[in-house]
């Protein structure tokens, strides 16, 4: 691949496992030209989503067997045959509405294991496949290199988020903040040449399933229940005590790593416990402005956490700082790490880092991802 930028189709299936988000960027890998069309296909029916739930309880199994694939267990198998499924239809109902075919398809495929501490992950879906179904080619296992170079293999977006930094001309420091199951943040200083990213701890994964195993619904819906309870601050301070959150960056989180905290607030109200959930995760976020060589400015807010009202505003108190969803600066939230993926197959391409020390701590910069050709090429 040249220098010059490509119309890049990038695909994402996060923690929630409740469908695929897919968008088209013009990068070169470097910066980011343009944003083009975008969709997100749910995985459609609910036995769907169960499945995958159970191939990710089935495989809390030994790493050794998880890291031979003839020897996953039948649910992970049947996870990964759903998953490179529900990937190219969401790619072919994009391709279909954009009348567009992408020059390179990023494609980072459904986690389902993510253990830092054994230098091993498993994100299921077949790249290769993908590849002959969609007659492009595509980038995807981008964790893997970073592991064996000694690395955290998350996160990987800082990289796209530093172009979009300079893209928004942002003057000094920048931090931009995922709250996804887990919250992780960027932190970004052009004019510094600054790049620091880790996760921060906990981030909707704790409340959906509080609100899961309450109410039955799958979120608290604008952080309705949260903004009517009462935090009980001792039992954060108590939870904050996790050594996680002393550790210097950088780190990296498995979506389960504090269910812990649920048995916590056992006893709480519907409303009480969703609310010290959400401070939990609040107070992570701004413990880990101590790790920063600077204070931000601002937080650029993307994830599902942006819709959630007792988030939003408990971070605006605790940062004491401009806290706004990416929309504010014009991005998309919905499809910002879909697109990120496609900014990350670009540089896989050109053979450009995709994670350093700073950000996973690696070794040294590592370029991650396979690209998978289109058959017959």
């Amino acid at each position: 691949m040249t220098g010059e930028p490509i119309w890049a189709l990038g695909m994402m299936s996060g923690t929630s496992m409740d469908g695929v988000d897919a968008a088209f960027l013009l990068t070169d890998g470097e910066t980011v030209a343009g944003f083009g069309p975008s969709l997100f296909r749910g995985y459609g029916r609910a036995e769907m989503r169960r499945l995958m739930l159970g191939a990710q309880a089935a495989a809390a199994t030994p790493t050794a067997l998880l890291a031979a694939p003839e020897r996953w267990p039948l649910p992970v198998r049947a996870a990964a045959a759903t998953a490179t499924e529900a990937h190219a239809l969401a790619a072919e109902a994009l391709l279909d509405a954009a009348a567009r075919k992408p020059d390179l398809i990023g494609f980072h495929g459904q986690t389902l294991v993510h253990r830092p501490a054994e230098a091993f992950t498993l994100q299921v879906g077949g790249g290769a496949r993908l590849a002959a179904r969609l007659g492009a080619p595509v980038a995807s296992d981008f964790r893997r290199a970073d592991m064996a170079a000694g690395g955290q293999g998350a996160p990987l977006v800082p990289v796209f988020h530093r172009a979009l930094a300079a893209r928004l001309g942002a003057e000094g420091p920048v931090a931009f903040l995922n709250v996804g199951g887990v919250a992780n943040v960027s932190y970004v200083d052009i004019a510094r040449g600054d790049l620091l990213a880790f996760d921060t701890g906990p981030g909707n994964a704790l409340v959906n399933d509080w609100m899961a195993a309450a109410t039955g619904a799958a979120f608290d819906e604008g952080g309705a229940a949260a903004r009517a309870g009462r935090v009980d601050g001792a039992l954060v301070a108590r939870l904050m005590a996790h050594p996680f959150f002393a550790a210097p960056p950088p780190k990296s989180l498995d979506r389960d790593a504090f269910k812990a905290a649920l048995d916590a607030v056992t006893g709480l109200s519907v409303e009480d416990g969703a609310a010290t959930l959400v401070a939990y995760t609040v107070e992570a976020v701004g413990a880990a402005q101590r790790f920063m060589p600077a204070t931000p400015a601002r937080w650029l807010v993307c994830g599902g956490g942006r819709r959630n009202a007792a988030i939003m505003a408990g971070l605006s108190a605790r940062l004491n700082a401009e806290v706004e969803p990416v929309e504010a600066a014009g991005l998309d939230g919905d499809m910002l790490e879909a697109q990120a993926f496609a900014f990350l197959a670009a540089r896989v391409a050109r053979g450009l880092p995709t994670t350093w020390p700073e950000t996973t701590g690696c070794r040294a910069p590592v370029s991650g991802g396979v690209i998978h050709p289109p058959e017959g090429r």
